[in-house]
C-alpha cells in the first residue's frame, strides 16, 4: 500500500436511471452488471442476468475474474488477467463504466473499486442499481450479452489496496484507521462467522461501521448524513481509512460512501476477515473460537 487515492469528485460516483437511459447505446459508454449474493442466499446472479438485465448490460462476475492461486474469496487478480478479462468483454481504454448490482446497492461497489484499481477512472455507480430500473418500468433484455472486443490497459493502483502487513502496520503506528463494516454482533465476537474456519472477533484497535448503516433503500444516504454516520463512528475524516469486512466485498461501499461525502475513498483490505480470521499469527479481539 502506498499514499492514499486522491478525493474523487462525488458528481461523478452516481448516475440517474434517466442518464443512463440517455446514454444507454453511447459507444464510449459499457454498462456491468456486478450482481453478487452471499451463498447462503441461494441465488445465481449470472442465471438472473440472463433472465433480465438492463438493455447492453454485460455480466461482471467477481468470483470467476479473480485469482485463483489462493483460496481467499475473489482476490484480485493480477494487471495482466485483468486487462484480458476486461478486453473479452468489451471494455477498453478512455471508456466510460456505469455498474450495477440486483440489490440496489451491495456488489456493484467492488467493481466500482475494482475498475479504480486498475486505473479506469471514469466509472460510477447506477443510483438505486437495477431495482430503481425496473420500478420505473425501464425496458430490460434477455440472454448473454457480449461487446466487441477492445483494447484495455490495466496499471494497478496500490494506493487502494492493502495487505494484512498494511494492516497490521496501520494498527501498530496509527498510520491509518482501520474501519471494519461487519455486523456489530461479528465485531464483537458473539455471532460466529458464515465462512467456516475462521475465528470470530476483530482486530485489536479497529473501528466498525456496518455498512448498512450506509444505506437506505438500496442507495446511498445523502453526503450530510454519511458524515454524521462517520462522526457518529469515531472516524476522523481528516486521516486515511483502510476498509475491512468478510471478504473484501462489502468493504467496498464504505470506500464509495467516503468518496461520496466528498472525502478520500477508503483503502480497501481485500484479504479481510476470511484472510485475517484463518491466519493464527494475526491477533483478534473477542474470539469466540
Amino acid at each position: 500500500m502506498t499514499t492514499a487515492a486522491p478525493n474523487i469528485d462525488p458528481e461523478t460516483l452516481l448516475v440517474s436511471t434517466q442518464w443512463l437511459a440517455d446514454h444507454l447505446h453511447a459507444p464510449d459508454v459499457i454498462i456491468f452488471d456486478a450482481s453478487w449474493h452471499m451463498p447462503a442466499a441461494g441465488r445465481d446472479p449470472r442465471a438472473e442476468f440472463v433472465d433480465a438485465h438492463i438493455p447492453g448490460a454485460v455480466f461482471f462476475d467477481i468470483d470467476a475474474i479473480a485469482d485463483h492461486s489462493t483460496d481467499l474469496p475473489h482476490m484480485l487478480p493480477d494487471p495482466v488477467a485483468f486487462s484480458s478479462a476486461a478486453r473479452k468483454l468489451g471494455l477498453g481504454d478512455g471508456m466510460r463504466a456505469v455498474v450495477y448490482d440486483s440489490l440496489g446497492l451491495f456488489s456493484a461497489p467492488r467493481l466500482w473499486w475494482t475498475l479504480r484499481v486498475f486505473g479506469l477512472t471514469d466509472v460510477s455507480i447506477l443510483d438505486g442499481g437495477l431495482p430503481a430500473w425496473t420500478a420505473e418500468g425501464r425496458p430490460l433484455e434477455q440472454g448473454e450479452s457480449h461487446r466487441p472486443q477492445r483494447h484495455f490497459t490495466a496499471r494497478m493502483d496500490h494506493a487502494l489496496v492493502a495487505d494484512a502487513a498494511d494492516v497490521s502496520r496501520a494498527l501498530a503506528d496509527g498510520s491509518a484507521q482501520v474501519v471494519d463494516v461487519r455486523s456489530a454482533e461479528r465485531f464483537a465476537g458473539s455471532l460466529p462467522e458464515p465462512r467456516p474456519g475462521l475465528r470470530s472477533g476483530h482486530m485489536p484497535g479497529a473501528l466498525n461501521l456496518p455498512f448498512g448503516n450506509l444505506i437506505a433503500e438500496g442507495r446511498l444516504k445523502s453526503p450530510a448524513a454519511l458524515e454524521e454516520i462517520f462522526t457518529a463512528a469515531k472516524i476522523d475524516l481528516e486521516r486515511p481509512v483502510i476498509a475491512s469486512c468478510g471478504s473484501g466485498l462489502t468493504a467496498s461501499i464504505l470506500s464509495l460512501a467516503l468518496a461520496a461525502a466528498g472525502r478520500r475513498p477508503a483503502t480497501v483490505y481485500d484479504g479481510s476477515w476470511s484472510e485475517w480470521g484463518a491466519r493464527a499469527e494475526l491477533p483478534v479481539v473477542g474470539a469466540a473460537g
